[in-house]
């Protein structure tokens, strides 16, 4: 039963502010509790992140949002559900409720949950862990200034390549269709439990996207002077050469629930409009 709400709202856009203030009424009418970013409640993301007692964590914005929303409830098992509220996501539903629906939904449990594979990593400087994290698209680890970064590549404790590149990235079957995506690499089902190599503007005879099994681990070692390391495109470290990255599956999982229709092929079909009609266009 839901008995209280983790709501998050896209702070600049006017539509999610004004959808935020129909939400609240709504499960004010239900009795269901809201704490949220907007209005009249807290908008310190840190004091959100010490509350443990809510259920769901509804997110009004865009996937960007999403992913800030993970950061709050990481580790702590509540799902997220995404509306939709600007171009289509992958994450969000496809087309947005009316609050009354929306808020019927949830105090019913009319939802379905999927649970998201996360990547987790360890920054090793001299032998010792320096820095940690996870993520729930993709590590990026890319150059930090003009010079390319020069890496080298390990799969399961075997070398693999050195790159001299923009960059790498490591993405969860939720990131395939994220930065990887755009940077050439497959779309990964998000049931599918992989990961996904893909180097970036390599000066290499061999660069191309690989899969590999969610139970190997990816070790990169810097060899250019600096580099980067960059977790959903918002949490970074820089570092240094001889620096070593290794990445892994997570232990932890990230649900996302829908209300809709959770076929991934809908999703991508309305995302790139796809023509479903025939190939012809007939």
């Amino acid at each position: 039963m839901i008995k209280n709400t983790l709501l998050v709202v896209h702070p600049t856009r006017p539509e999610a502010l004004d959808f935020a203030k129909e939400l609240i009424e709504e499960f004010s009418k239900v009795g269901i509790g809201v704490l949220t970013n907007y209005p009249g409640g807290v908008s310190d993301s840190e004091e959100l992140s010490d509350k443990s007692n809510f259920d769901i964590a509804v997110v009004l914005g865009g996937d960007g949002t999403i992913l800030r929303a993970a950061e709050l409830v990481l580790g702590k098992d509540i799902p997220i559900l995404g509306i939709n509220l600007g171009n289509v996501g992958f994450l969000a539903e496809i087309t947005r409720p009316t609050a009354s629906a929306l808020v019927a939904a949830i105090s019913h449990g009319n939802f379905r949950g999927e649970p998201r594979l996360l990547l987790q990593h360890e920054v090793l400087r001299d032998g010792e862990v320096i820095a940690t994290g996870w993520a729930l698209n993709e590590f990026t680890i890319e150059r930090s200034h003009a010079q390319m970064a020069e890496l080298f590549v390990q799969i399961d404790d075997r070398p693999l390549s050195r790159w001299g590149c923009d960059g790498v990235i490591c993405a969860t079957p939720t990131g395939s269709t994220a930065y990887a995506f755009s940077a050439g690499g497959p779309v990964v089902w998000p049931e599918v439990e992989a990961i996904v190599v893909l180097p970036l503007a390599a000066h290499a005879l061999f660069s191309r996207p690989m899969v590999i099994s969610p139970n190997s681990s990816v070790v990169i070692d810097i060899e250019s002077p600096e580099a980067m390391i960059s977790a959903d495109g918002m949490r970074k470290t820089p570092l240094l050469s001889r620096d070593r990255i290794v990445i892994r599956k997570s232990p932890l999982r990230v649900e996302i629930i829908h209300i809709e229709s959770a076929v991934f092929t809908d999703r991508l079909v309305a995302k790139f409009k796809l023509p479903i009609e025939g190939w012809r266009g007939e």
